[in-house]
């Protein structure tokens, strides 16, 4: 999953947006995982990214993964991972 690179930043959003319920997190993960391939859902991203560089969202995937959990949801993407991002994310590199 995520060619062989654990994004644990992404690990910790995921487990917040299910509120640390493992099982949920796991299930979300693996539909995040699908939805990005689906309907040109990353390129999409592609398009946006500037926006989100903009108020200082630098981790991609973080950023990604909001635009799946937010849809349809009150909270704008951008303004969810600016949420996320000046709370501070614990981990700083990913592991390989």
């Amino acid at each position: 999953m995520w060619n062989h690179q654990i994004d644990f930043n992404l690990i910790y959003a995921a487990l917040n947006c299910c509120k640390k319920d493992v099982n949920q997190t796991i299930q979300l993960l693996f539909k995040f995982e699908q939805w990005k391939f689906r309907d040109n859902n990353e390129q999409n991203y592609k398009k946006r990214m500037n926006e989100f560089l903009e108020k200082r969202c630098c981790d991609h995937n973080i950023n990604l993964f909001l635009m799946f959990f937010v849809k349809n949801k009150i909270l704008e993407p951008i303004k969810a991972s600016t949420v996320l991002t000046v709370n501070g994310l614990p981990f700083v590199k990913k592991d390989k």
